[in-house]
């Protein structure tokens, strides 16, 4: 989940212009509807689908994707939700706190692990009075930019099942149309496991063949399987 201001209900947050997604964030939505329209696709037997096999399975891909776009898009909500109250709590605290140490303490609990260790005791001090100086936090809301999030969370799942299944639009011949669709399959999985690799500072290479690997285990599985 992308990272919020630390008080999202002041007025500065809502004018801040901060990435819906993280770049890591829509490169895992985009696999996790590849991979599930992938299983869609490998459950075609090759020897033995028809024309209204093809239809069925491109009818199941776009409805399966279709509701865990939605599912995850509701997901996306809850934990901008939950992120906002920690958030408010997190302020809330600090003006509650019996003294400056607590409240510090309450504030180097809210940062990251590492935020919080390279931080000296005048830094703390700082963050607290400009704290004490914003209002009490009232409920956590979601506003646009969550519903924008959880939009393009629905929207990276369902759409990513169209270009697995386009060979089958287009091409009669079923055995052509699967190794197309394999082939496009394989090819969006290099490239978003490179881009994954890149976007959380891992190797590109390992991850790009990695999900390559994934994505050929699925299509060797079919095959074996009959598909």
């Amino acid at each position: 989940m992308r990272k919020t201001a630390l008080v999202p209900t002041t007025p500065s947050d809502a004018r801040r212009s901060a990435r819906v997604l993280e770049p890591s964030e829509r490169i895992s939505e985009v696999l996790f509807g590849l991979i599930m329209v992938i299983t869609f696709t490998g459950s075609l037997s090759i020897a033995e689908a028809g024309r209204d096999d093809v239809r069925t399975m491109i009818i199941g891909a776009l409805g399966c994707n279709l509701a865990w776009g939605i599912i995850d898009g509701i997901f996306y909500l809850l934990a901008s939700l939950a992120e906002r109250g920690r958030h408010v709590m997190t302020l809330n605290a600090v003006h509650d706190a019996a003294d400056p140490q607590r409240a510090e303490q309450v504030i180097a609990n809210a940062l990251s692990p590492l935020m919080a260790s390279v931080l000296e005791p005048a830094d703390l001090k700082l963050i607290h009075q400009r704290l004490l100086k914003l209002p009490r936090a009232g409920l956590a809301r979601l506003n646009r930019q969550d519903a924008t999030g959880a939009l393009a969370v629905f929207l990276l799942v369902f759409f990513s099942t169209f270009p697995v299944t386009i060979p089958f639009l287009f091409v009669r011949h079923i055995p052509t149309a699967m190794r197309a669709s394999n082939g496009i399959a394989l090819l969006m999985l290099l490239v978003a496991g490179w881009a994954y690799g890149r976007a959380v500072g891992r190797s590109r290479w390992a991850f790009s063949a990695g999900m390559a690997a994934l994505g050929s285990s699925l299509v060797a599985l079919t095959i074996a399987l009959g598909g």
